[in-house]
């Protein structure tokens, strides 16, 4: 069972003194509430996803863009499971709380649709760009879980967010290759 050391000083002269917490069977900690608030947001975020993502696929130009977002969402509804077993793993209800992150940014990506001419490369472009600022946002918080989840002695939970974690990365990183290697250059050549 994972310990959590903590110490206390009354005087800065003073040896520390360290008092050993059972995570497993504490009663809740600040650090629990934030961590299973931060599940829930992160829980809407991936819900809402599910949503937003086929509008991404049905304004994108290329075949190689609509066919990263198709496979991006089946990843992404994967995610989704993947948090319901956490919540079970910790003995909730997969419970979602709103994200107002990506809330807005996937209102931006909404907005980028209707400012870009269809049809055009630099849509393409563009949504890439608003793909990879979700993505982004995904990395940074799965990250801070994975951490939380094994500071918490969360061991199974913190390898799961870290499968998850590691998909992010490797979406971000394809779409970065298809900005790069086609959408980019081919966007030089889209005429007002």
């Amino acid at each position: 069972m994972k310990k959590i050391m903590s110490s206390t000083a009354s005087s800065p002269r003073k040896t520390a003194v360290h008092k050993t917490v059972d995570v497993k069977t504490a009663e809740p900690t600040l650090l629990k509430e934030f961590f299973m608030d931060s599940l829930k947001d992160i829980y809407w975020a991936e819900k809402h996803l599910t949503k937003a993502i086929p509008k991404m696929v049905k304004a994108a130009t290329t075949d190689e863009l609509k066919d990263a977002f198709k496979e991006h969402l089946e990843v992404t509804q994967g995610h989704v499971a993947r948090l319901e077993k956490v919540f079970e793993l910790l003995g909730k209800k997969a419970t979602a709380k709103k994200c107002d992150a990506m809330e807005g940014i996937t209102r931006e990506a909404e907005s980028i649709i209707a400012e870009t001419e269809q049809g055009s490369y630099t849509r393409d472009a563009a949504l890439i760009m608003a793909a990879q600022k979700v993505e982004h946002y995904e990395i940074a918080t799965y990250g801070s879980l994975v951490h939380l989840a094994s500071t918490l002695g969360e061991n199974e939970i913190s390898s799961l967010l870290k499968s998850t974690l590691n998909e992010e990365k490797e979406t971000d990183q394809a779409l970065t290759a298809l900005a790069e290697n086609t959408i980019n250059q081919a966007a030089l050549n889209d005429q007002e």
